[in-house]
């Protein structure tokens, strides 16, 4: 058997064995003294549940030994023999196998046509699939909940189509839609299609949910952001006593770190090792991740740390931390480690270390890993990677190098490449990169404002104020909107949510005389706000009372108000930070002694004793 299962090539070799030892195929409880049991029952049985066994813990070599000896014995017409080979095969991922033994079955039952699409599921072979269930169909064959499940799985991974629709309808026609598999397949199409209402509806009409429905039905509204449904179905459905899985507290976390929810991310944290998922890999991830993204980036450290196994996504998720945090050279230590315990770096491992050295304009330690990606590690940068090493050439004042990076690319240039570029502009007052960037994500991008305002900023820093005046017409007449900024904050279990100009906090009021006050208090420390960026067509005193009610500084002066002098100050904003509020943080993280972390679209800002972690590169 040893010999066989170093050596076997291919289904053929299967069949030439013919004098393997049943004995040394068979585990010991199938052994009765060293005498292997002979009873033909008995022994069709054991081989079966020790081909079952294989199937379970993916050990393929040892199955196909078991496949020999079945056709040694000549067991192969046994239906229910063929049906858990096929099962073997459809599991290990030899999906080939597994239809060379469908073919071969002189009767075709509806647990083999079954198992067979389950297996072209499990593989992702959409057409495959489905190709199966209509001949399944055709030939008059019973349809039962597990093929048209399977077939729906399938279905999820591709744009909503009308194969989709119509196997809703035949889901419908043979009343099998309120059968909870079916039911959970419909939902998960519909919700990974976009389409959350209809996935809603597919979940409220299930007479029976199971616990794989409701972590579905929460995985669905965190795909289609709608992070604060996915927790209120989380809470809904402990009150209904549903058992949590892995899933569920996976979509949990994922919406925690999303809404920054670290209170509830740290309460589920305790639930973890409650309940014992501490040691599931993709559990821990989302720890790691949860703390990352909510701002805390020493307890993500811990909870990496004390992980019982590590997987390469576990370590991607920390460094990716390390760089969002502008932790570079903790991302590049941990880059090293990963590798020294044999760990191989991925694409999105090099996404995120390459990242790192963009936030902190770290250009030679770039072109160092963009290089390693294809000299030891073998792996193609995708556009990924050269958007990250145009960021990195742009950051550090090479605009040239990365608009010729950009010509070279085997890529068309997406709209965040050119963005990035724009961006860099601006901050070295590029003006001729900056209207070949703005040309092209006019173009890509019709609708958003924020292109217009980024070239009007930077002929403003220019002094080019017919230029100036072209790019506000052109933004006026366009049909181009500016996202409004927003800001928030959690205190005590609630978030608290701003805009610029906030009127409908119930505090408000409150909240505009403490700032007053601040502004008083930094103008002795020589603090007058940056208003030279701000294209409102309004005067100066005006600009600056409009840049004295950003959301950040709403936020961060509620949470001056209502959180204890020795916790830090976490505020989130959905865009970025402007240089305004930027330089105020510095300041008011001097003048009150306190951590202010904040994080924007794209990264987080430490501000400590008025300096911030990211050395002005964002």
């Amino acid at each position: 058997m040893n010999t066989f299962c170093r050596n076997h090539k291919s289904y053929a070799a299967i069949r030439t064995i013919s004098s393997i030892s049943v004995a040394a195929a068979l585990d010991p409880p199938f052994q009765e003294h060293g005498r292997v049991l002979v009873t033909r029952s008995s022994f069709i049985q054991n081989l079966q549940t020790l081909v079952i066994n294989c199937a379970d813990q993916r050990r393929i070599r040892q199955g196909q030994s078991c496949h020999a000896q079945i056709l040694h014995f000549r067991l192969q017409s046994d239906a229910i023999t063929s049906n858990i080979l096929i099962n073997l095969y459809s599991k290990c991922g030899r999906i080939e196998y597994a239809v060379k033994v469908f073919d071969e079955m002189r009767v075709k039952t509806d647990v083999s046509w079954n198992t067979l699409i389950g297996g072209y599921t499990r593989i992702g072979g959409s057409n495959e699939s489905l190709n199966l269930f209509i001949k399944m169909l055709r030939e008059g064959n019973g349809i039962t909940e597990f093929a048209l499940s399977s077939v729906l799985c399938v279905c999820a991974s591709k744009i909503l189509s009308f194969e989709s629709l119509q196997l809703h309808a035949f889901a419908i026609k043979t009343s099998m839609e309120s059968n909870a598999f079916v039911g959970t397949a419909l939902l998960d199409v519909y919700a990974k299609c976009g389409f959350v209402g209809d996935a809603s509806k597919a979940f409220e009409s299930l007479p029976e949910k199971n616990d794989v429905t409701w972590s579905s039905m929460m995985a669905g509204f965190v795909q289609n952001e709608r992070h604060e449904e996915a927790l209120k179905l989380f809470l809904t459905a402990q009150r209904n006593t549903v058992e949590i899985n892995a899933y569920s507290i996976s979509s949990f976390l994922s919406a925690c770190a999303a809404l920054a929810a670290l209170i509830e991310g740290k309460q589920m944290h305790g639930v973890v090792f409650k309940i014992g998922f501490g040691a599931n890999q993709f559990v821990a991830a989302s720890l790691v991740d949860v703390y990352a993204k909510c701002g805390s980036i020493k307890d993500s450290y811990a909870a990496f740390c004390t992980a019982d196994e590590k997987n390469v996504v576990l370590w991607n998720t920390m460094v990716s931390g390390f760089a969002r945090h502008a932790r570079p050279f903790e991302a590049m230590i941990l880059f090293e480690k990963m590798q020294q315990m044999l760990y191989k770096p991925n694409e999105v491992t090099y996404v995120s270390i390459l990242s790192a050295c963009a936030h902190m304009g770290l250009s030679e330690k770039g072109r160092k890993y963009f290089n390693m990606m294809e000299t030891e590690h073998n792996l193609s940068p995708n556009v990924f990677h050269y958007a990250c090493m145009v960021d990195i050439l742009g950051r550090t004042g090479r605009i040239d190098e990365a608009r010729d990076l950009i010509a070279t690319m085997p890529f068309d240039a997406t709209a965040s490449i050119w963005g990035s570029l724009l961006a860099s502009c601006r901050v070295y007052g590029n003006v001729e990169v900056a209207e070949v960037a703005a040309r092209e994500l006019f173009e890509m991008e019709p609708n958003n404002a924020g292109n217009h305002v980024l070239l009007s900023n930077i002929y403003a820093a220019n002094r080019r104020w017919e230029d100036v005046a072209s790019a506000r017409k052109l933004l006026k007449e366009s049909e181009a909107k500016k996202e409004r900024g927003k800001s928030w904050i959690e205190i005590k279990d609630k978030v608290h949510s701003f805009m610029v100009g906030e009127r409908a906090h119930p505090r408000i009021n409150e909240i505009y005389s403490r700032l007053d006050g601040l502004f008083e208090e930094m103008a002795e420390l020589g603090f007058k706000g940056e208003i030279e960026h701000d294209l409102h067509d309004v005067d100066e005193s005006y600009k600056r009372e409009l840049l004295k009610h950003h959301s950040e500084k709403l936020a961060f002066t509620f949470g001056l108000m209502c959180l204890p002098s020795c916790a830090p100050v976490r505020i989130m904003k959905n865009l970025r930070i402007c240089g305004d509020c930027h330089e105020f943080m510095k300041i008011a993280s001097a003048l009150t002694g306190r951590e202010i972390v904040v994080r924007d679209n794209n990264r987080f800002h430490h501000f400590r004793d008025g300096r911030c972690s990211c050395g002005e590169f964002w």
